[in-house]
């Protein structure tokens, strides 16, 4: 079954459980926040495959990270600063622009493996993890999940530098394991692990 979701295409990718903060100035994107924060309802975070942040509506890669907004200030006129944390991954199978301007979204929900254990042979890359969680305070509050494979996956697919489109990639993988073999790769690679 689909649903409607309202779309945020932005050059940034959300992962499930991940924070990113938002700052809206756009009409459209503050009518959207506004129904959002007083519905309770969520709208969705699509990386741009085509197109401008700002301006025209932007061509969204199909698998984006359903938003719900967390908190919001307005420390200056006309620009409303919010915390989003990613909920669900979802597929967009077909998308229309409104009059604003706003992109909606016909959106699938796709499936969240259950909840499973770092496998022992990509252990070695959760002290670094640890390390990094502490450091990053209030960027990655608790609770952190280092039992919860997809959670660890998904945290440093945010954290390390790698380009947009290969978090993308990153974000659509349906196999856990395989994110976590990437991300062990890549550790290795830079000479990360073994030092926390």
């Amino acid at each position: 079954m689909s649903e409607r979701l309202p779309l945020f295409p932005l050059n940034t990718v959300l992962f499930p459980d991940g924070r990113l903060p938002l700052r809206i100035f756009e009409a459209r994107y503050m009518d959207m926040v506004t129904r959002c924060m007083r519905e309770g309802s969520s709208f969705g975070v699509c990386l741009i495959a085509a197109g401008q942040e700002v301006g025209e509506a932007a061509l969204p890669h199909e698998v984006g990270t359903e938003a719900r907004i967390e908190s919001w200030d307005m420390a200056e006129p006309g620009v409303l600063s919010i915390m989003v944390r990613g909920a669900r991954r979802f597929r967009v199978v077909d998308h229309e622009v409104e009059h604003d301007g706003l992109l909606n979204g016909e959106v699938v929900w796709l499936d969240e493996p259950p909840v499973q254990p770092v496998p022992e042979a990509q252990a070695e890359i959760l002290p670094l993890l640890r390390v990094l969680a502490a450091e990053a305070g209030d960027r990655m509050p608790p609770p952190h999940h280092f039992e919860d494979a997809a959670w660890v996956g998904a945290r440093y697919a945010e954290l390390l530098p790698i380009p947009a489109l290969a978090r993308q990639r990153l974000l659509e993988l349906d196999d856990v394991q395989s994110r976590l073999e990437i991300m062990q790769q890549f550790l290795r690679q830079h000479g990360l692990l073994g030092k926390a």
